[in-house]
């Protein structure tokens, strides 16, 4: 679903702001995702299905914007994602451009605008706030063009600690074979803090927010020895986990 709306962006042609940058009427510039949030509200159907993702604008900052998307398979809502982004130099975000900012004028949803989203509480910055924990190294191809391990890579490495975590406190090694389709999250909210680089080993935290009878809320948090890099709220079907494992692993008060 990430790559599927990724690549629905990559595919919009924001003319005004392309021809800037073609006659060289903006300096050296990154395009940096900072958050994204992803929903898999069904399956897509078999390899072949014929795919849509609409696309569309939600809001329009100073130095950032928002995309909300749909993803729909065979005239069923099967997925939704939003994303945020922000242009940056050398010394940081950078105001968007008059053109970009009438691009993106013309891709804006009838809808009210939404408020930024808020920056993570202090506490997820902490390696004290997580139970679990699951180490992990950057590989060489997942570092993109910016110099970075990319940011749907990263996403992966929540999906590993969340399966890691589940597998761990079911004994599933031990049990049998994986249901790997039952072990990722199907639902995100990701903030991406600072770079991930190539070499590198890290650790993703995780801990249980809450729990029902279905699903399982998590928190996890990216981290270089004591620094957190990114964090993630996801939300995910909750199996075969016990309440002892669910309680071991609850948000440290």
């Amino acid at each position: 679903m990430a790559r599927r709306l990724e690549d629905a962006r990559i595919r919009l042609r924001l003319r005004r702001f392309e021809r800037l940058v073609g006659t060289g009427g903006l300096g050296p510039f990154q395009i940096l995702l900072v958050g994204q949030g992803v929903d898999r509200l069904a399956p897509a159907g078999p390899t072949g299905t014929h795919v849509r993702v609409h696309t569309g604008i939600r809001r329009v900052g100073r130095s950032s914007f928002t995309f909300e998307q749909v993803i729909a398979a065979g005239g069923e809502r099967v997925g939704r994602g939003d994303a945020t982004v922000v242009l940056a130099d050398g010394s940081g975000p950078m105001e968007l451009p008059d053109e970009l900012i009438a691009d993106l004028a013309e891709l804006r949803l009838s809808e009210a605008e939404s408020p930024a989203a808020a920056r993570p509480r202090a506490e997820r910055l902490s390696r004290a706030h997580y139970a679990h924990w699951v180490p992990l190294r950057s590989r060489i191809g997942d570092v993109d063009s910016n110099q970075h391990v990319n940011f749907q890579a990263q996403a992966t490495w929540y999906d590993e600690a969340v399966a890691a975590f589940t597998m761990h406190a079911t004994g599933a090694p031990d049990a049998g074979p994986v249901p790997v389709p039952d072990l990722p999250p199907r639902s995100y909210r990701i903030q991406y803090l600072g770079e991930v680089t190539y070499p590198g080993d890290y650790e993703i935290g995780l801990a249980v927010r809450s729990a029902d009878a279905e699903s399982v809320h998590y928190e996890l948090g990216v981290f270089r020895d004591s620094t957190c890099l990114g964090v993630a709220d996801a939300a995910g079907p909750r199996g075969t986990l016990t309440a002892e494992a669910l309680e071991a692993a609850r948000v440290a008060a």
